[in-house]
């Protein structure tokens, strides 16, 4: 294998973590290509060889990461609407993964839904918001959880009612009643809200 050139080594690795930096996952190997101007062949090769290396992890499509860096990430998976009967884990429901900071987002098992309607505004949580999600089948009453019932999952507050062995899933906002059911299946407690600011 060819002697690798240190700028451009140097350049690859500044660029990916500029771009995590600014977007909050990582690139592909295309963006890196056109964000360093150097060609496909040479970024893939330079990846490969600084992966070997071991300066960078590099899993799969968006996962390559310096390892230089001191900050412990988790990897996460972005799994759609949270509407549309999501989330099981089956691959072809995976949009993406993006790297989140152990520092700010703490350790788990994560993934992230985008919310879809205005069920939950009054949560702070509005249309096409990305909602964290810590995977768990247990809640305390007044988590925000997704519930799935009858194979359509939901974003909503918790509230058993063991006296009537109901459960209560309550919207924020007005404008929507409460879903009581019988029972329902709890696939995460969402913990934080990742939006853009107006």
């Amino acid at each position: 294998m060819r002697t690798l050139d240190k700028s451009k080594s140097d350049m690859i690795e500044n660029y990916i973590c500029g771009f995590i930096d600014r977007n909050g996952i990582s690139p592909t190997m295309d963006e890196i290509s056109e964000g360093t101007g150097l060609p496909k062949t040479t970024v893939h090769r330079y990846v490969c060889a600084l992966k070997k290396d071991g300066a960078l992890e590099a899993e799969g499509h968006r996962s390559i990461v310096p390892k230089k860096t001191n900050t412990r990430s988790v990897r996460v998976p972005v799994l759609g609407a949270v509407a549309c009967g999501l989330p099981k884990f089956a691959e072809e429901n995976i949009e993406e993964y993006v790297r989140l900071p152990s520092s700010i987002f703490g350790d788990g098992n994560f993934y992230i839904l985008r919310a879809e309607g205005d069920s939950m505004t009054g949560a702070g949580i509005d249309n096409g918001d990305l909602v964290l999600i810590k995977h768990t089948a247990v809640a305390e009453p007044g988590d925000i959880v997704v519930a799935l019932v009858d194979d359509e999952a939901t974003l909503k507050r918790f509230y058993p009612d063991t006296a009537e062995h109901k459960i209560r899933l309550h919207p924020e906002n007005k404008k929507f009643g409460d879903i009581i059911v019988d029972s329902c299946e709890i696939q995460g407690i969402a913990v934080k809200v990742l939006k853009d600011l107006k």
